[in-house]
């Protein structure tokens, strides 16, 4: 497979020295219909000792512009804004885009006091490098997705997007979440497997980053793999308070490597 149109720029970020340790999450899908996950990742947000906390994408399950948190009508998104700048008021906090959260602008990371990452981005830390990506870009292999998202990402559709009445943004969402979901089932029904990342590619990143390990969200199956030549990628996990066993989880970095660290 030719990967080479795969390759972006890798951003850079060095962390201060004083940073001691730095958490990573993603996909934790946050919706007013799972009130457990939020009140998990609150009481995370707002008692994690980390020195940073980045949020690896798909922190919402759909965000369909800033102006969200302005809705009279529904409360979710505001209060989402809220533990966002009162945890940033104690700490760094960074943001990635996921691909249901894509549309998070300007505004919220003004307004919250995170900083917007581009994806991917290599960190420094304690010398050394870590690759981080929400991981959806690397699925070389979902055609049809890649095809979506490279349609979505584009600046002439989301502008069309976002000048639609909030209202309207809306209903476009739900009846995307509910397209999704369908797939999904047909997906389970058939056995088919969802694609992961491909292998080729992630290497090229790596390689590029000089960095030995990525970590990334986004397939929901949390594990480390082996990519040889003293390459690995580390998945998070998703989260869901309500499950059974319930899922919460932080990848939390240190000058002593890494572990996770469950929270529920």
């Amino acid at each position: 497979m030719n990967t080479s149109a795969t390759q972006p720029p890798i951003a850079e970020l060095r962390a201060p020295a004083a940073w001691r340790t730095v958490d990573f999450i993603s996909d934790l899908h946050l919706q007013a219909a799972e009130p457990a996950t939020f009140e998990a990742w609150q009481s995370y947000m707002l008692g994690t000792p980390a020195d940073a906390v980045f949020i690896l994408g798909d922190l919402f399950e759909v965000w369909v512009g800033d102006d969200a948190v302005d809705d009279p009508a529904h409360g979710f998104e505001a209060g989402c804004a809220r533990v966002l700048q009162q945890c940033a008021a104690r700490r760094a906090l960074f943001f990635m885009h996921g691909n249901r959260d894509f549309l998070v602008g300007p505004r919220l990371m003004a307004q919250s006091g995170a900083t917007l990452l581009d994806d991917p981005v290599a960190l420094t830390f304690k010398g050394a490098r870590w690759l981080l990506s929400h991981g959806d870009a690397l699925c070389l292999d979902d055609v049809s997705y890649m095809a979506f998202r490279q349609q979505v990402r584009g600046a002439g559709w989301q502008q069309s997007f976002l000048s639609k009445p909030l209202a309207e943004r809306q209903a476009l969402a739900r009846g995307l979440r509910e397209q999704s979901r369908q797939q999904h089932e047909a997906r389970k029904q058939s056995g088919q497997a969802y694609a992961d990342l491909d292998t080729a590619a992630t290497l090229q990143w790596l390689q590029a980053a000089h960095a030995p390990t990525l970590i990334h969200g986004h397939t929901h199956r949390p594990a480390v793999h082996d990519l040889g030549h003293g390459y690995r990628r580390v998945v998070l996990t998703d989260w869901d308070a309500g499950a059974t066993p319930p899922r919460a989880e932080v990848l939390r970095l240190s000058a002593d490597g890494i572990r996770r660290i469950a929270l529920v």
